[in-house]
């Protein structure tokens, strides 16, 4: 029974008492797992271009950009990186004073190669009266870590990633958001304009703007172009009840429910808020130094025509659908280019009439398309490519998480296990329809495709529920392609001993 106090809460959110109904009962019943025809591979889905037809796509885009279409980079920023310093932390709590593990001796013995390694010393002086070299000469470590992660000092334990310092220059340093800055006018920039847009959560807002308004310059200058940033955050109506083992409300010590964010699906509405033709996806933490940026910039490129072309000829279908003016041999090759190109099919299409086949076509080309860059998988943690069935007994290319592949199913965690391909969350996606209206991007959201975690709020346990994820059933119901691209583009920073790879030196 909802309080009072429940339906203010509620409607301040703007959450309805039928949607709170409606995740209460996900805690019930629970979420399937998805039935699955095998893991996507070179063999099974995902294109392995050759030089010639690289060069082709990079043609394609260029020719794009020329037209002057709007192009926007679309950078998720908001979460805290507390879980890159897990093992800082630990060490803090840990009854040891001296580096003990192996990434606590890494961390130290290379300390002087990080980027924010000056920032840390000045940090360190000012709060301990000595340097980072001194104070571990003494055997202070931990009071270095201190000073890195606690808000006396850098606070690198409670500041997102896109504002820590990852790189060095000759003269500067730079953190992510800078790289994404110097990323975007190298790909994403069209007539003398670069627009990207950065999620990011309440509290850490100003100092976004704060560094946006003092680097914005300088980008604009280096690279001749006229940046757009802008920002948006997770929408509290996207924010997902917590409940008790039992499925009740979890209420907290006022009595009040516990919301918690809905995780990264959520900002499938503020990706479809933007006004784009072309949006590019890319993590906050995969960027890297100028000199290695080329082969970035080119696979963006690749991907991006390779959406162009895709999204033309699904246009060129759309319009003879439309026209009704098509024979039964057009849509012979309507479903050859279904089935081929957007890898998508369905068993019982040889039993459609053809009036039947022509509104089957058209729904399956009528949505967004999104073309996903993957790599050959070396065990980063993290989903992978897989040709999934849907609610209406299509098949299609999904990308997976392994919460939402049956553990029990033998034949499904081999799938899982055995996969040739991880996905990086590189993604290039067209959110307009052939007459350039905007898709409604929530349309096309599997709901059943969440899950449910456990967590804890003031040592009490309490099951979270968290929404289709935005790469993956958040775009569930969208034209899908894959496009095998070069490790080399796939440079994570899950932990702070990641900066120290050759990669971010």
């Amino acid at each position: 029974m909802l309080t009072e106090q429940d339906k203010k809460q509620l409607a301040q959110k703007g959450i309805t008492e039928e949607q709170l109904n409606a995740q209460l009962k996900c805690f019930a019943t629970g979420f399937p797992y998805l039935r699955l025809e095998g893991a996507a591979s070179v063999d099974n889905g995902i294109l392995a271009l050759n030089d010639e037809e690289a060069e082709h796509c990079i043609e394609v885009w260029n020719e794009y950009k020329r037209q002057g279409h709007h192009i926007t980079k679309f950078v998720p920023a908001s979460g805290a990186a507390s879980r890159m310093f897990k093992n800082l932390f630990a060490f803090l709590d840990a009854p040891y004073e001296l580096p003990t593990s192996d990434f606590e001796r890494t961390f130290f013995d290379r300390i002087h190669d990080f980027a924010f390694f000056d920032a840390l010393d000045d940090a360190c002086v000012l709060s301990q009266g000595e340097g980072v070299d001194a104070l571990t000469a003494e055997g202070k470590y931990k009071a270095v870590v201190e000073a890195l992660l606690g808000e006396e000092g850098l606070d690198y334990g409670s500041l997102p990633k896109a504002l820590l310092q990852f790189h060095a220059y000759d003269e500067f340093v730079r953190t992510p958001l800078e790289e994404h800055l110097a990323e975007a006018a190298l790909y994403a920039s069209s007539q003398g304009e670069t627009e990207v847009h950065f999620t990011v959560s309440a509290n850490h807002r100003e100092l976004f703007q704060e560094l946006i308004e003092r680097v914005q310059p300088e980008f604009e200058k280096q690279y001749g172009l006229n940046y757009r940033i802008s920002m948006s955050e997770q929408k509290p109506s996207t924010d997902t009840v917590a409940a008790n083992a039992d499925g009740t409300p979890f209420r907290q010590a006022d009595g009040s429910l516990l919301f918690r964010p809905g995780g990264h699906g959520a900002l499938i509405e503020n990706l479809g808020e933007l006004e784009s033709d072309i949006v590019f996806v890319k993590n906050i933490d995969n960027v890297v130094p100028d000199h290695l940026k080329p082969a970035t910039t080119r696979w963006k490129q690749i991907l991006a025509g390779k959406l162009v072309e895709v999204q033309q000829q699904t246009f060129r279908y759309l319009e003879l659908l439309d026209s009704g003016s098509y024979s039964h041999d057009d849509l012979e090759e309507i479903i050859r280019f279904v089935r081929h190109t957007l890898q998508c099919d369905h068993p019982q299409l040889k039993s459609l009439t053809d009036d039947e086949l022509a509104a089957f076509l058209r729904k399956k080309l009528n949505r967004p398309i999104r073309v996903c860059g993957m790599v050959r998988n070396l065990g980063e943690p993290g989903g992978g490519p897989f040709r999934a069935y849907n609610p209406d007994g299509s098949l299609s290319l999904q990308i997976l998480e392994s919460s939402q592949i049956d553990p029990q199913n033998p034949e499904y965690t081999a799938m899982f296990k055995q996969g040739t391909h991880f996905n990086p969350v590189d993604l290039v996606c067209a959110i307009r329809d052939k007459d350039g209206g905007k898709f409604r991007l929530t349309d096309y959201v599997d709901p059943q495709t969440g899950f449910i975690s456990s967590k804890s709020k003031d040592g009490r346990e309490l099951r979270a529920l968290e929404l289709p994820g935005l790469w993956n059933g958040a775009m569930s119901d969208w034209s899908t392609l894959m496009v095998e691209v070069p490790v080399e583009t796939f440079n994570p920073v899950k932990t702070v001993n990641d900066l120290l790879r050759p990669q971010h030196q």
